[in-house]
């Protein structure tokens, strides 16, 4: 089907376009943590530059190449940059899923442009009042989805409900988590607890009808006590990025003392342990509650984190989960 199809914006990120080529070949060989077929993969960028790298990398293997001719950059503010930039990359990604050419767009391009042109290129989901970004980590064994990660900072309580709601849709269609728990990041279990946003959030939860195991604090994130941990916009990217910068920072010293005292199978050994924290592993964030499937990329994502990204993608479109989400929607505003 034509909406299988997925938009990778070769452009975008501070190792484009070298490491975005890089992923979408790794993307559909047979090393792919979740492999897709080239048809299903169209390139958007600099056509000439997309094509040349391409070449040097051994040919095309069948992706189609859209051309888009500006770029925005990871520094500029988002909301000139769409404005001034139409024909960019992220820009004509998005507008080929308004037209139902792909089914989904991937960047590791300027967050806010891509969460900016996804919510007024697209529009939300049906129901929903505010999209939200989700970050599925594999943190002890069992997948932990963390929203919003930065879409919304300044969330109302009913934006709170439905990031629940979608976190647990995802958290079930894409990674296989049955009846997900979803918890409120608050900095005490009590009810009471917390700001005058969470206090009106808990007791709406409580009626959501999902299956909700109130308050969680910050190092219950590490403890399996939810399977989905909702927070507003601006505590969920201080969390992902302070749980990035502690856990490269905790490998690195680890590492360190262990070699310092001879360990030469020191790497080897905690391998497995930095696959579990890397960002590359879960290759991107979903941008759940608007139209079609956006998949935002770090930055700094090389050639394995944009392949998972890519494959991310795939799975929420075979999965479907827009159509489960607005579903869930519909459900819990008829249980209202």
């Amino acid at each position: 089907m034509v909406v299988s199809r997925i938009a990778l914006d070769v452009m975008g990120g501070d190792r484009a376009p070298e490491a975005i080529l890089d992923g979408a070949l790794l993307s559909v060989s047979p090393r792919a943590k979740h492999r897709i077929e080239p048809s299903r993969l169209v390139l958007v960028g600099d056509k000439a530059v997309i094509e040349a790298g391409l070449a040097s990398r051994g040919g095309n293997p069948g992706f189609d190449i859209v051309h888009a001719s500006q770029v925005i950059g990871m520094g500029e503010s988002p909301a000139t940059a769409l404005r001034a930039k139409p024909d960019s990359s992220i820009s004509v990604s998005m507008a080929l899923v308004k037209k139902g050419v792909v089914g989904a767009a991937v960047s590791m391009g300027n967050t806010g442009a891509m969460v900016g042109g996804a919510t007024l290129l697209l529009g939300t989901l049906e129901g929903v009042k505010r999209p939200g970004i989700a970050v599925a980590a594999n943190l002890t064994g069992k997948p932990v989805t963390i929203l919003d990660m930065g879409a919304n900072t300044a969330p109302k309580a009913q934006h709170l409900i439905q990031y629940g709601l979608m976190g647990a849709v995802y958290a079930k269609d894409c990674l296989g988590v049955e009846n997900p728990r979803v918890g409120l990041l608050n900095i005490g279990e009590e009810e009471g607890k917390g700001t005058d946003l969470l206090k009106e959030a808990y007791p709406l939860f409580k009626a959501s009808g999902q299956n909700f195991v109130g308050n969680i604090e910050g190092h219950d994130i590490f403890r399996q006590a939810a399977d989905v941990v909702v927070t507003d916009g601006f505590t969920g990217n201080v969390v992902l990025k302070l749980m990035e910068g502690l856990s490269a920072f905790m490998l690195q010293l680890v590492l360190g003392e262990l070699k310092s005292h001879g360990a030469d199978w020191a790497g080897e050994a905690l391998a497995h342990v930095k696959q579990r924290v890397d960002y590359a592993e879960y290759g991107g964030a979903l941008l759940l509650g608007v139209q079609g499937i956006v998949v935002i990329g770090h930055g700094r994502s090389d050639a394995t984190a944009v392949s998972n990204a890519i494959g991310q993608g795939a799975r929420a479109l075979d999965a479907r989960v827009n159509d489960h989400i607005v579903a869930g929607l519909a459900e819990a505003g008829a249980r209202a």
